[in-house]
């Protein structure tokens, strides 16, 4: 199917005059090729003034936006922070209780190895083999 053709004999107009005309068929063939998108693409339009930029009320939210996410990380960070300093500090406590334990049990098997030396001797002396 062939589309009608959108061209117009238009009267002299000042040239924003024109431009608007120009515009409006511009607006007009989105809506007749792609209606779906139309509706998305004005949308788009009315939220950004003549030269593609956010207006002040969006632009506002998107600051309230990003203060929020930043707050919102450093609370996680801060919580993450404070996870792996009681992380160290847990594996600390673990590392003293088992040194300690490490340094009890040295002490018995000092302990053991003198009586084994002292039973040797003993035994020796007794003369049984």
């Amino acid at each position: 199917m062939e589309r009608p053709s959108l061209e117009f004999n238009l009267p002299d107009t000042h040239e924003e005059g024109k431009l608007y005309v120009v515009d409006s068929l511009n607006n007009l063939n989105k809506l007749n090729v792609c209606p779906a998108e139309s509706q998305r693409s004005l949308d788009k339009e009315e939220n950004t003034d003549g030269r593609g930029e956010r207006t002040a009320g969006s632009n506002t939210g998107n600051q309230c936006l990003f203060f929020i996410t930043f707050i919102l990380t450093l609370i996680v960070s801060l919580a993450l922070v404070s996870f792996v300093i009681f992380l160290i500090l847990q594996t600390r406590n673990e590392v003293d209780q088992i040194s300690s334990r490490l340094l009890s049990e040295k002490k018995n098997i000092e302990e053991l190895k003198k009586i084994n030396n002292i039973i040797l001797k003993h035994l020796n002396q007794s003369g049984i083999k």
